[in-house]
């Protein structure tokens, strides 16, 4: 299937994926975003508390416990 197929087949490949999940593009954009920061930051965490055990003790853990909810059906509006 040729590219323009794909498109046309599934709308507009900026809107077809955000509409799926009740969203615009813009406010899929800033969740995604928002989300994307913090799991960087706990990521980051993470790596730090890896060399430094006594550093981000529970800060991953807790970012990844925040993202979980946020995941949770009708958490999405409270980001951004």
């Amino acid at each position: 299937m040729s590219d323009a197929n794909v498109k046309r087949a599934s709308g507009n490949i900026f809107t077809a994926h955000p509409a799926s999940v009740g969203e615009t593009y813009t406010q899929h954009f800033r969740f995604a975003l928002a989300f994307g920061a913090r799991m960087t930051l706990g990521g980051l965490a993470a790596a730090v508390h890896a060399v430094f055990p006594f550093l981000f003790v529970t800060t991953a853990s807790r970012i990844l416990d925040e993202l979980n909810a946020l995941r949770a059906a009708g958490a999405r509006s409270r980001v951004g």
